[in-house]
């Protein structure tokens, strides 16, 4: 199980939950499970998606920011995020 937060300049828009994540990142979608490698990288434009558990289906649309990846903790910063 991933542990995922979604936060941008505004709110807190995520704290939970998930079985996987699939993100925009600056140079294509990038998805991420439990046991993933340890990471952090640029985030494009586009569909921010948690599945699973607590996060059950949410999308957001992100512009820019980043997600690291540690220890099955994913947080995403985002310069801007709307719930889809």
């Amino acid at each position: 199980m991933l542990k995922v937060s979604v936060i941008s300049p505004e709110a807190l828009l995520f704290e939970g939950e998930a079985t996987s994540v699939v993100a925009p990142a600056f140079d294509g979608s990038l998805g991420i499970l439990t046991g993933h490698a340890p990471m952090v990288t640029l985030l494009g434009n586009g569909e921010l998606r948690l599945e699973g558990a607590s996060a059950g289906g949410k999308r957001f649309a992100v512009d820019g920011g980043f997600l690291q990846v540690e220890d099955n903790n994913v947080r995403v910063v985002t310069e801007k995020a709307q719930a889809l």
